[in-house]
């Protein structure tokens, strides 16, 4: 899982990061009523949007650089 966002595009990138921040929210206020199964998967959320918002700022450090 940790790889399987290189390959993808800028747009396709920013379109993942906006629908794990959705579902991190969602997922927050199930925590909060008490219906979770796997609390450690907050934890994987959070780090797969910084995956995410990581490989959005290198291609835009790549992108300004080639202007």
């Amino acid at each position: 899982m940790k790889n399987s966002f290189k390959n993808l595009s800028f747009q396709e990138l920013t379109v993942k990061r906006d629908e794990l921040a959705r579902k991190y929210m969602e997922f927050r206020f199930q925590m909060v009523v008490g219906h979770v199964d796997n609390p450690l998967q907050k934890r994987m959320m959070r780090r797969q949007i910084a995956r995410l918002n990581t490989l959005i700022s290198q291609q835009e450090r790549a992108q300004e650089k080639k202007a």
